[in-house]
């Protein structure tokens, strides 16, 4: 998949439009319920299966209005001439049989193209797992990726992804939670009793480094998801926030006043090692890593007075500022290193109209779209792995205590909310 910029405007700096491209055009995809037995079990599978390909961006989706009424199970129950022909006219259906039996989910499922009367079959795959919901949800995922990689040009599907975020709790404290990349599953990693913030889960999705409040003011913190807890990252004084992983996991960019004015330094994934990168009057905040190349990053200064989004080399080098005004937080680098979102405020000021929107900006052009519109405050952007979707924080109404966690794709439609109130900062994992 790629983003494509199309239709600039005669203003310089005006927004041009992104479209969706995984280079084949948009597929009609039908989705059959399963053959099975109805019960919360494979009412579960079945809409998580038709969900997932829904959010995936690439098809467009038969209504199940539409589809022949008869379920077929196996390849000779189907009739794919009812199924390309009106009103469902797929070019692509999927089907299958789900049983439940000694404890255990047994899921049959199909790909068929639909025109193809002599050789339809894309592939078969069977699953067998434990009679769980979170099973028969984790098998509809699984094929819904399997289907999506397929389809949609050979990149991986995000149905398996997470999404890590900050979540209010009692007391005033905020704990670091996961969920599925659908907003299910929602649940806490730490248990701090604190102000944590910023969570980035590493490139291997094995650790998470986060900014927690403690006796020495904000350090950054390790939290191993393989051993379920806190693992050693350095400490030193100052304030410390924002971590950022390099796409090689071996390094990691962070936010530290440790030598007066906060700055970006880079340290080890232990802490050790750490250098600093920028040397300049004001704040650098926020930095985000090129995923594509792992040679630059992308981060927040306030050197010309309010925030701007900046790009440098890894070692501090070819500073670029990409903004030309207004109030710039939260970076987020595009899978593909072509984009950076973020988020502005054109019209930062007294009395001023704007309001804090998520924008996408291409780096090679400075040009840019705003993605969100008087839905409230937005910030803290963060890509989907296939670079086809963008979770942000939202409050509709600009408190904090309100913010919410989104969804939507990259070009700006198909909002969702993944969360309700009380969930900020979120960060997508890589797979």
């Amino acid at each position: 998949m790629t983003l494509v910029l199309s239709a600039a405007t005669t203003r310089a700096q005006d927004t041009f439009k992104i479209r969706q491209d995984n280079g084949a055009g948009t597929i009609r995809l039908a989705v059959s319920d399963f053959k099975g037995q109805p019960d919360a079990l494979k009412h579960s599978f079945d809409g998580t299966l038709s969900a997932d390909l829904a959010n995936a961006g690439i098809f467009d989706l038969v209504s199940k209005s539409m589809n022949p009424q008869s379920t077929p199970g196996l390849p000779a129950e189907i009739n794919l001439a009812q199924w390309s022909a009106a009103p469902t006219s797929a070019a692509m259906v999927t089907f299958g049989n789900f049983t439940v039996a000694g404890g255990k989910i047994l899921v049959n499922g199909f790909l068929f193209d639909a025109k193809n009367s002599q050789y339809p079959q894309v592939f078969a795959k069977q699953y067998r797992e434990n009679a769980t919901e979170d099973m028969a949800r984790q098998i509809a995922h699984r094929l819904a990726d399997e289907i999506i990689f397929r389809l949609g040009g050979g990149i991986p599907g995000i149905a398996e992804t997470k999404i890590y975020y900050v979540k209010v709790s009692g007391g005033g404290t905020k704990e670091i939670w996961e969920m599925d990349y659908d907003g299910a599953n929602q649940h806490a990693i730490t248990h701090l009793g604190t102000v944590s913030l910023s969570p980035r889960v590493s490139p291997d999705n094995s650790r998470i480094a986060f900014s927690t409040l403690g006796r020495d003011g904000f350090q950054i913190k390790m939290y191993s998801l393989l051993l379920g807890r806190l693992v050693n990252f350095s400490s030193v004084g100052g304030t410390n926030l924002s971590p950022a992983w390099s796409p090689s996991g071996q390094q990691l960019a962070f936010s530290s006043s440790r030598t007066g004015d906060p700055e970006i330094w880079v340290s080890d994934p232990q802490g050790s090692m750490a250098h600093k990168i920028t040397s300049f009057r004001g704040p650098d905040v926020s930095p985000t890593w090129n995923p594509k190349t792992g040679a630059q990053l992308a981060w927040i200064s306030g050197r010309t007075g309010l925030p701007q989004l900046y790009i440098m080399d890894s070692d501090g080098s070819g500073v670029q500022r990409l903004t030309d005004g207004g109030y710039a937080t939260s970076p987020s680098w595009s899978p593909n290193g072509q984009f950076v979102a973020f988020a502005w405020d054109r019209k930062y000021g007294p009395g001023a109209p704007g309001g804090q929107d998520i924008y996408v900006m291409e780096i090679a052009s400075k040009r840019w779209i705003q993605l969100t519109h008087d839905g409230g405050r937005c910030d803290f952007p963060s890509w989907s792995p296939d670079g086809r979707h963008i979770t942000y924080a939202n409050s509709p109404d600009g408190k904090a205590e309100h913010a919410r966690i989104m969804s939507m794709l990259a070009d700006g439609t198909e909002k969702h909310a993944l969360t309700g109130s009380g969930a900020d900062m979120p960060n997508w994992s890589t797979h």
